[in-house]
């Protein structure tokens, strides 16, 4: 708190940089309150200041009055609440700069994703809520184009949580350029959406014979697992044997696109799938 108190005076001081030329004091009670809330946050204390600064001369240009001495505990209530319409979690600017965030790293743009990632983080907005986000894109915009993503995504969020503000939002923008600058697939995404409509269409279809548990001998005499081929002992630990039930048989859920680790991906399914040709 006397971090926090110390920046906060400078800022005040400091004509140059600052608020200096304005002449303002805080009231301790004020003081104290806008070190609580700022929760040890630098950033989140010096834009309530502004906020509250900015309203104090607005007010007083309105009213044709010289800008009073103190900074009061009304006034730091004021600012809060207006930081909260400029970026409210629930309306519309919050889901438009959640979006620019996205859009940024799916454009490959480090800058811009940067940018929107510290908008919201000056904002307020829950940083685990972004680290969930980045995670969620790690999975449908780069998938296995870079399989790393998801992990690095991961690790972010544990470093958030193990940091705390501000330091663990340095773990999220590592995140945010690594997913800009990856390559980039959908692929994962849109085969999960391709099975979810299968499921969707063709029901709950049974499990074919040869691939199903069979722990006990009238399982066995039933014909559970009769057939099945362990894969390890085939070349390239391979099979040519179906998996998919018999209404489904030859599916291509999953198309691997030719980018970042998924063109190894997409090579080796086309190596699997001449095999099963011949």
């Amino acid at each position: 708190s006397d971090e926090i108190a110390a920046i906060l005076d400078r800022a005040l001081q400091d004509s140059k940089n600052g608020l200096g030329d304005l002449g303002l004091i805080f009231n301790q009670d004020a003081l104290s309150h806008i070190i609580r809330i700022s929760d040890g946050d630098a950033r989140m204390a010096l834009s309530s200041l502004e906020i509250a600064a900015s309203l104090i001369v607005t007010e007083s240009n309105a009213i044709k009055k010289e800008i009073k001495k103190y900074i009061t505990i009304e006034d730091v209530e004021r600012a809060v609440q207006k930081k909260a319409l400029i970026y409210d979690k629930s309306g519309e600017e919050h889901f438009n700069i959640i979006s620019a965030l996205h859009k940024s790293m799916r454009g490959s743009d480090p800058d811009a994703a940067l940018y929107w990632l510290g908008r919201m983080l000056s904002a307020g907005e829950d940083p685990l809520y972004i680290a969930r986000r980045l995670v969620r894109f790690a999975s449908e915009d780069v998938g296995n184009a870079d399989p790393g993503a998801l992990r690095v995504t991961i690790d972010a969020m544990e470093a958030f949580r193990f940091l705390g503000r501000p330091e663990g939002e340095l773990a999220l923008a590592q995140a945010a350029v690594y997913l800009a600058t990856a390559p980039k697939s959908n692929s994962i995404y849109a085969a999960y959406k391709n099975v979810k409509n299968a499921v969707k269409k063709k029901g709950a279809l049974p499990v074919p014979l040869h691939i199903r548990n069979a722990p006990t001998q009238l399982m066995k005499n039933l014909g559970y697992g009769k057939g099945y081929k362990y894969a390890h002992n085939y070349k390239g630990a391979y099979t040519t044997q179906e998996y998919l039930p018999e209404k489904l048989k030859g599916s291509r859920f999953y198309v691997p696109s030719e980018r970042g680790y998924e063109k190894k991906i997409k090579e080796r399914l086309e190596n699997w799938r001449q095999r099963k040709k011949t």
